[in-house]
Formats: C-alpha cells, sequence, structure tokens
C-alpha cells in the first residue's frame, strides 16, 4: 500500500496517484464531511487529485494572514487540507481529516474506473465519463451523473439528483433518490427495465413505452421511534415494465418530480 500526503503550504494542492495496474479498472473512494467531489473520466492511466479549501474558508483564511501578529506574538497558521490518499492494487482512497472546514476536490481517473462516493455538507456530488458501478450519497447537496456508462445508486437527502446514461447493461439493478428534489434519469432508448417509481408530492413523466403493471407495488419501511414505538409506514410504487423489462430502477422522491426520458430518439 503507498500512501501520499498533500503538501501544507497552500489553499490548494495536488497529487498525481500512480496505479499498480495502470492497464486495468479500479477503485475510487472518498469520504468529505463537507465539501464537493467532482470526477472526470480521462484518457489518462494515473488518478489526479486537485483539493482546494471552499471560498468562505480560503477568504477566512486570508484575513488571518492579514493579521498574523496579536501581542507581539506571530500567529502560525494552520493551512492543512486534512487530505491523505492511499493506493492499493488500483483502490484508491482518499481520506480527509478536516472537520471545520470546506475542502472541494477534483478528481481526474481513467475511463474505466469505479467509483464509491459520500459528503455530508456543502457540495454537490457530479461525476462526467466515467465508465463503472457508482455509490454515491450526499445529504445538503445534489447529485450529478453526466455521460456516464454503468449503473448507479444514488441517494440524496436534500438535492436533485440528475443522470444521463450513454449506455447500460440492462443486467444490473439502479436506484435514485432523494427526499427533497426532483429526479432526473435519461437512458438509452433502446434500454430494457423493469421500472418501480414513487413521488409522495410530485409527478411521474416519461417518453417511455410503460406497460404498467394493473396493481400498485406497497412497500413497507419500519423504524423504532426514541419512544420506543416501532413505526411502519407504507408506499405505493408504480411498476412496469420497458421495452419488454429487465433490471429494476428504482426512483423515489417525496418532494419533487420524477423524469424518466430517452436519448437517441
Amino acid at each position: 500500500m503507498s500512501t501520499y500526503g498533500f503538501a501544507q503550504s497552500s489553499t490548494t494542492e495536488e497529487i498525481v496517484v500512480p496505479l499498480t495496474k495502470p492497464n486495468e479498472a479500479g477503485t475510487l473512494e472518498v469520504g468529505l464531511i463537507s465539501g464537493a467531489i467532482r470526477v472526470t473520466g480521462t484518457k489518462a492511466k494515473e488518478v489526479v487529485i486537485k483539493a482546494s479549501l471552499g471560498e468562505r474558508d480560503a477568504r477566512r483564511q486570508g484575513r488571518e494572514r492579514a493579521s498574523e501578529e496579536v501581542g507581539g506574538l506571530r500567529r502560525i497558521a494552520n493551512t492543512s487540507l486534512g487530505i491523505t490518499v492511499e493506493e492499493h492494487n488500483n483502490n484508491v482512497e482518499v481520506l480527509s481529516e478536516a472537520m471545520n472546514r470546506i475542502v472541494n476536490l477534483e478528481i481526474q481517473v481513467p475511463q474505466n474506473f469505479n467509483l464509491k462516493l459520500s459528503t455530508v455538507n456543502n457540495g454537490e456530488i457530479l461525476v462526467r465519463n466515467v465508465n463503472g458501478n457508482f455509490e454515491l450519497d450526499n445529504v445538503n447537496g445534489p447529485i450529478t451523473l453526466e455521460n456516464v456508462s454503468g449503473n448507479a445508486l444514488a441517494n440524496t437527502t436534500n438535492g436533485k439528483v440528475k443522470a444521463n446514461f450513454l449506455k447500460w447493461d440492462n443486467k444490473s439493478p439502479m436506484a435514485f433518490s432523494t427526499l427533497n428534489g426532483d429526479v432526473d434519469i435519461t437512458l438509452p432508448a433502446g434500454s430494457k427495465f423493469t421500472a418501480k417509481l414513487n413521488s409522495d408530492r410530485g409527478e411521474i413523466y416519461t417518453d417511455f413505452d410503460l406497460t404498467k403493471d394493473t396493481k400498485p407495488t406497497q412497500v413497507k419501511s419500519g423504524a423504532r421511534t426514541e419512544g420506543g414505538v416501532y413505526r411502519v409506514s407504507t408506499a405505493n410504487f408504480v411498476t412496469g415494465k420497458v421495452n419488454g423489462g429487465g433490471a429494476e430502477i428504482m426512483v423515489k422522491s417525496m418532494n419533487g418530480n420524477i423524469f424518466i426520458r430517452k436519448s437517441g430518439k
């Protein structure tokens, strides 16, 4: 396992991570507490990570540098971005120790790469031009997939989910969900899948020919409250087959619309 550390002398740092097997696919795992994650697929055979402070923290650091001396004492600023990177057999893990500052990541990966990305506050998750399996989790921000191939599980709480797939194998299930926001998915026109759709306070739109099931599917979920009471809730999903059916695509939004579009018309 190789570990790479960012220098601690600037609000923006870049590191190039060579892969153990540069001609093979790999996996990138990133977990942030606060900040954006933007990943782009390229023809290169290494992973390039650029980390920068969020605008708010960069401004604050600038103000602190302007008043370094207090009472004759010179302030020693902590300029560390709190990011380290580990690589082992094409598995690249980005670790963040920054608890009280926003750190944004711009990452370039080979086009065939699997992604497992998560962030909590103050940032989006954006993936462009990558072919792989994607596990994406956000809490307070949107998730966007542009010109990707493969399959995805994408979930956010407060934000829109938007995905444009160039290719999909029709065999792997996918799921997209948000609590507050629209979900907008574009798939190749010839895709074969079984749709499972639910919007509690919005509408569902599609230009695919959907053969609906005659009876909605009812899904139950349960959770124990703070008072020890077990609460069960149900949700009715609109289900149906597209182009004869295939792997399931589940799309859910509580407060937003659902759009399932076809490309290549």
